[in-house]
């Protein structure tokens, strides 16, 4: 088996990633906000690019998910027409296929892209567009990427059965599932059980935002009344372990989770930056992968984290001493939790990352 030393950066970028926690919104180029901005009418903060992406980073890094969530009043106004959209999804493909993702699923939610006249289906048709030109962009470079759509709606809104039907709608065409975001507290995923009850019905993939800047509850809720499929962030589960002298001890909920399997998105760097935890060297990930949950390693929003999955991972090979074993168990544990249909995550896994794997081992 291959070295942790030999986890260079180079290294790692070069290995096949997934990815299933990723803003569109949240993962634009400084220098493609800055150029968009003038013609959307937008005021940036900062006009130059370098300085506009240390600004991101720095308003990011709060220690507050409300705060956090503020930075996207920029990106999101500059996100309102199908040519920008178009080219937002484009590019976003495209960087992540040179990081060295071969699948992601990108969210977005559709509902904050229509103050320009657009209609929601145009919004996501738009973004379908995109991501097909990056798929070839990256194929014209000798890299292999799929990127599949989810649509978010927004918790404190009132739109989450009609984006729910937008996504069955459009998931032969791109849009693999369906998500809540934005702040936790006082918005319960159970606000929007209609919604999940009708995709339960229609036999469709969905992932919660629960268990980040809110606790239990927020899980518990997201699990036994909406029945997600995955867990967007879930680091709170924690709150459900008991590390005491006589070893591990996971509460109901907790053993709930990794039993079942329970997939969860955990984002590192994001959560130091909206304060659910203090920094990578204390991030629960460490613990969860032990205790053999169901982890997968994201960045949630590259532009506000500074952050690409090539960093996650270097980050974490150096607080928890992760190998190549580490991070292929991590990498496989996402493909098996996609929403992609089986037959294709079993391609992705067998003949892209395992090979890959098997040459750094060789």
């Amino acid at each position: 088996m291959a070295r942790r030393s030999t986890l260079t950066e180079d290294v790692v970028r070069g290995l096949p990633k997934v990815l299933l926690h990723d803003h569109l919104d949240g993962g634009l180029r400084p220098e493609t906000v800055a150029e968009l901005a003038p013609d959307a009418g937008h005021t940036l903060p900062v006009d130059d690019p370098a300085d506009l992406g240390r600004w991101f980073a720095e308003a990011a890094d709060s220690g507050s998910l409300e705060r956090y969530l503020e930075t996207f009043q920029h990106t999101v106004a500059v996100m309102q027409s199908a040519e920008n959209l178009t080219r937002v999804a484009r590019e976003c493909v495209e960087d992540l296929a040179a990081d060295g993702v071969v699948y992601a699923e990108v969210r977005y939610a559709p509902e904050q892209h229509v103050d320009g006249g657009l209609t929601l289906d145009e919004v996501v048709d738009a973004v379908r567009l995109g991501f097909l030109e990056g798929e070839a962009v990256a194929r014209e470079a000798g890299r292999t990427i799929v990127v599949r759509q989810l649509l978010t709606a927004m918790r404190h809104q009132a739109r989450s059965r009609e984006i729910a039907e937008l996504a069955v709608a459009w998931r032969d065409r791109g849009v693999v599932g369906f998500d809540i975001a934005g702040a936790e507290a006082g918005y319960p995923p159970t606000r929007h059980l209609d919604a999940f009850e009708y995709l339960q019905r229609e036999n469709a993939h969905f992932t919660i935002h629960a268990g980040e800047a809110f606790g239990l509850p927020s899980i518990w809720e997201a699990l036994q009344w909406c029945g997600a499929d995955r867990l967007g962030h879930g680091v709170r589960i924690v709150d459900d372990i008991e590390d005491g002298e006589e070893g591990v001890g996971l509460g109901r909920l907790a053993a709930y989770v990794r039993d079942k399997r329970i997939p969860l998105e955990l984002c590192p760097t994001s959560n130091v930056q909206t304060g659910a935890v203090t920094s990578i060297a204390e991030h629960p990930i460490g613990m969860l992968a032990k205790l053999r949950f169901r982890v997968t390693v994201n960045t949630d929003n590259r532009l506000m984290s500074g952050t690409s999955m090539t960093k996650e991972m270097l980050a974490l090979v150096e607080a928890f001493d992760w190998g190549p074993a580490d991070l292929r168990w991590v990498t496989v544990n996402a493909m098996k939790s996609a929403f992609l249909p089986f037959d294709e995550r079993l391609v992705i896994i067998e003949d892209v990352i395992k090979p890959a794997y098997a040459e750094l081992d060789a």
